[in-house]
């Protein structure tokens, strides 16, 4: 159910936030919002490149709290970039809340990630 739930958040969710905010232009919002899956290029520098249990917050470069200010800047511009905004933000919630899933499946899966602190006050205030 992680898997499914991940990659609906990734490919389904941004369609209907295309359909609903972007409803003139939702084709090619839907197209920028997938477009932004390349951010996960990053995980090419990583090794392994995948590792199922790793959680990608804070772990790969564009995956950083630095990155993700950049991201929430982007939102005050204007199309596209608003919208390549939005999709990176989206990307950054769903891998969250894949950590936050892990997290609650195997607490010491995660011990030593770079993000542990973050999910565990996550955790811990009952948000997830």
């Amino acid at each position: 159910m992680q898997a499914f739930t991940h990659y609906f958040l990734h490919l389904f969710f941004p369609l209907g936030i295309a359909w609903i905010f972007f409803r003139s232009d939702w084709k090619r919002a839907y197209l920028i919002f997938l477009a932004t899956m390349l951010v996960d290029l990053d995980h090419l520098w990583a090794d392994p490149i995948f590792e199922p249990q790793r959680c990608s917050i804070q772990f790969h470069y564009l995956h950083t709290y630095y990155a993700m200010i950049v991201y929430a800047i982007l939102l005050v511009f204007r199309k596209p970039f608003n919208i390549i905004g939005l999709g990176l933000l989206m990307h950054m919630a769903t891998d969250l809340i894949d950590c936050l899933w892990t997290y609650s499946d195997c607490p010491t899966c995660l011990e030593g990630a770079p993000a542990i602190d973050l999910v565990e006050w996550i955790a811990k205030s009952g948000l997830f």
